[in-house]
């Protein structure tokens, strides 16, 4: 040991760079990190979350179990994603869209390939606790720079300064982060309730209150509105007693109406639902619920002309500027677009049947993924929940910044889900418990050769 210790005081810096260099549990810390960062860098920059992304792929490439991440891919929750992006390849082949439409159609699925990768990561490594973490304090850290904004809004960098309390991105992006966050915090504060634990608990209820409140009183989207009342119901039906449930039903309501009272912004936000539908239907104006009637509708129609195959990959703006009503100015049959606003429409007029199944088995197979008691459990879940019903006013799975919250919020929890179920400790370390379980863990391609264990 002693001897050890004298070799590694003499190592010179590039003896010690060429050491972690052949190390592969060197590679996988450093992976763990471009992950750390990559997640932490989603609330505020696109640029910086792909190129630490891009970083954490190029980590895994030196010391990959080839035959191991093949097997893992066989699984079906890596399989499906992997499905939905060759179906979008292929959908060019019968696409009447001009093949750069085409191609950059296919983009927005792409993402969906980085899923199995981390699944197969985040299965060996024992840090994946450290990405919701980073995600929680990156999010709580916009949060005050978004009321920092509203008393000072030349500090946003949006250079319109149209969006009240918005730093980077956009009202709806900084909504969903906020939402998840609040919703994601109500499992660890129960638990800690449960142990007696009510200084940590205290803390967590102050940090999730902070979220709602600037949702409450800066700026929310109507998705949110529409999405946290589910999360928090899934959340209840899945751990909490019915007394439980009614108390803090109670309370909620309470809180909401107060909200409700005190906050204008608030109120404005939810008054839109209204104003926007009456506009749209007596004016044709196209308003932002209006808009998305009218796509849904038009997407509908879309849909029936061919119903198993789709139109192709990239077709959906050809068909809206085929419908769309000509001369008419600031109506929303004008609009043309190339996004109806909906996942499965936006699905189904490209894909047919055959895309909305494989994109239900993606969403069916990950919420069966997260059949358990646990954080991990929980936040999967969660991030399942919150992108099937908001991709019903959005097409979430193929934007950017919820697509990658769905990729790497299934990636990492699905990992250390998997990775539970194998016997392995979350805490570090992989020892089995038998060597019966080492067998079967070897037979299922769980290999040390990622270095992640």
């Amino acid at each position: 040991m002693t001897d050890q210790v004298t070799t590694l005081a003499r190592e010179t810096t590039g003896q010690m760079l060429w050491r972690r260099c052949r190390s592969p549990a060197a590679w996988c810390e450093t992976a763990d990190l471009f992950a750390i960062l990559t997640v932490a860098s989603l609330p505020w920059s696109t640029s910086l979350a792909a190129i630490f992304n891009a970083l954490f792929l190029v980590c895994m490439v030196p010391f990959l179990d080839v035959r191991a991440f093949l097997q893992s891919l066989k699984r079906p929750i890596a399989a499906a994603p992997i499905a939905l992006v060759l179906l979008a390849l292929v959908g060019t082949l019968w696409s009447d869209a001009a093949w750069g439409a085409r191609l950059y159609a296919v983009n927005p699925t792409v993402k969906l390939l980085v899923l199995p990768v981390l699944l197969y990561h985040f299965e060996r490594s024992p840090r994946g606790h450290w990405i919701f973490i980073a995600f929680l304090v990156s999010c709580a850290l916009l949060s005050v720079m978004s009321w920092l904004v509203v008393f000072y809004p030349n500090l946003t960098l949006k250079p319109d300064h149209l969006e009240r309390g918005i730093f980077v991105k956009n009202y709806i992006d900084q909504s969903q982060e906020f939402a998840l966050c609040a919703v994601a915090l109500a499992y660890p504060i129960v638990m800690l309730l449960r142990q007696k634990r009510y200084w940590f608990a205290g803390l967590l209820i102050a940090l999730a209150l902070s979220f709602f409140v600037n949702m409450a009183f800066v700026v929310v989207s109507r998705t949110a509105l529409v999405t946290v009342p589910i999360m928090f119901g899934v959340f209840a039906l899945l751990h909490l007693r019915w007394r439980s449930v009614a108390i803090i039903s109670a309370t909620l309501i309470v809180c909401a109406v107060l909200a409700w009272q005190a906050s204008p912004q608030l109120r404005k936000t939810a008054d839109t639902f209204a104003s926007d539908y009456t506009r749209y239907v007596e004016k044709g104006e196209p308003t932002s619920l209006g808009l998305r009637l009218e796509f849904w509708r038009k997407s509908l129609g879309f849909f029936a002309e061919a119903p198993v195959m789709g139109h192709g990959t990239g077709s959906t703006r050809g068909l809206f500027e085929r419908v769309a009503t000509p001369g008419v100015q600031y109506q929303a049959s004008a609009e043309v677009i190339g996004n109806p606003h909906n996942q499965t429409l936006n699905v189904a007029v490209q894909w047919g049947v055959i895309g909305i199944a494989v994109l239900y088995a993606i969403w069916i197979l990950h919420l069966l993924l997260f059949r358990g008691d646990g954080l991990a459990y929980w936040i999967g879940l969660l991030v399942v929940v919150q992108n099937v019903f908001t991709s019903l006013f959005n097409s979430h799975l193929f934007d950017f910044h919820e697509g990658w919250m769905y990729v790497i919020g299934v990636g990492v929890a699905g990992g250390m889900v998997i990775r539970a179920r194998h016997g392995r400790s979350e805490g570090g370390g992989s020892r089995f418990l038998n060597g019966r379980a080492a067998g079967k863990s070897c037979r299922d391609g769980l290999s040390a050769r990622s270095g992640c264990t």
